[in-house]
């Protein structure tokens, strides 16, 4: 078995490491906040981002990075994309030098527009192998056992395999891709549709808006991963149309909810200072839209929610704007 740290303690990371320590790997969770380690320590439970979760004996709980990495075959980064950085840069410090590093955080760096996997390369070193876990997957279903699938991906096949291997479970199946590009871009720009869903339900505008605005989304998701180098496939697969559609629809869904309370006409920062959870889908829209200049690609729903984000548009005249916009081809590609 595999020693393995997990960086991170909000809902994902913590439910990471109870699925692992359930699979008996020696687990070190890593967690910012020191009185959060006490607690968890305590009482074994992360009552803040995953409460009535037992973590199981083999997890332990610090507040230092490197004790936390020092040793382990394994790395995972569950860090907000905004934090992933630092964390990593010390983490690299740390690490064994054969360690793989997994980064299982959706979404882009907001001033240089790289992907996760991307951030951990360059503070990691080149030699040192990344892989990337992405898929719908809810971390209170994979806590409580629920059957999910979800990807793999990594240019290294091996280490892709490693992470297959020690991350299966009766309940947690993982399909390998080599196709790094399309899993993260999938996974970091669903949530900017997610945040559109969540407003067309707010408003009450059915099932036929919904339907249309996730169909839409993924061809807008497309085709800014497939300018980026993605294979149009991927997007297809659980990483694209299935993360898509749990992030869309589901009630657990983070964005989503976001675009809910904007559709009842609360700020985004009235929503962001009622929790503590982050919904990476605000972050991501403006390096999303930027990366869509660089490579040409229009994205009209991430720049109607750019506009509702930055309280520059209400969320009726958004809508309005994206069926008013000119009619063409379904298969053209703006």
């Amino acid at each position: 078995m595999k020693t393995i740290c997990v960086l991170g303690a909000g809902s994902w990371g913590t439910a990471l490491s109870v699925h692992l320590g359930r699979l008996d790997h020696d687990v070190c969770l890593w967690a910012r906040d020191q009185a959060l380690v006490d607690d968890m320590q305590a009482g074994r439970v992360n009552e803040i981002y995953l409460p009535g979760v037992t973590l199981p004996r083999s997890v332990s709980v610090t507040h230092s990075v490197a004790d936390a990495v020092r040793g382990r075959d394994l790395v995972v980064s569950a860090i907000p994309s905004h934090g992933c950085r630092a964390v990593v840069r010390e983490a690299a410090n740390h690490a064994a030098g054969g360690a793989v590093f997994v980064s299982a955080t959706k979404g882009l760096e907001a001033d240089t527009f790289l992907r996760m996997s991307e951030v951990i390369a360059q503070e990691v070193g080149s030699a040192r192998r990344v892989v990337v876990l992405s898929g719908p997957s809810f971390a209170v279903e994979v806590a409580r056992q629920l059957p999910t699938a979800i990807l793999a991906a990594s240019s290294d096949a091996a280490a892709t395999e490693l992470v297959q291997a020690e991350f299966r479970g009766p309940y947690f199946r993982l399909y390998a891709s080599d196709d790094v590009v399309g899993v993260e871009m999938g996974g970091a720009m669903k949530n900017i549709i997610a945040i559109a869903a969540g407003v067309v339900e707010g408003l009450g505008l059915g099932h036929n808006a919904l339907a249309a605005l996730i169909t839409r989304g993924l061809a807008e998701v497309s085709r800014l991963a497939c300018a980026a180098g993605a294979r149009r496939d991927t997007l297809a697969g659980l990483s694209g149309l299935g993360d898509l559609v749990l992030t869309c629809t589901g009630d657990l869904s983070r964005n989503r909810r976001v675009g809910l309370e904007l559709a009842k006409g609360r700020t985004l920062p009235e929503i962001l200072a009622a929790t503590r959870m982050v919904a990476e889908g605000v972050r991501t829209t403006g390096a999303a839209l930027a990366l869509g200049s660089r490579h040409g690609v229009e994205l009209p729903i991430a720049t109607q929610m750019a506009e509702v984000l930055a309280g520059r548009a209400d969320v009726r005249s958004a809508i309005s704007a994206l069926m008013l916009r000119p009619q063409r081809a379904e298969a053209e590609t703006s």
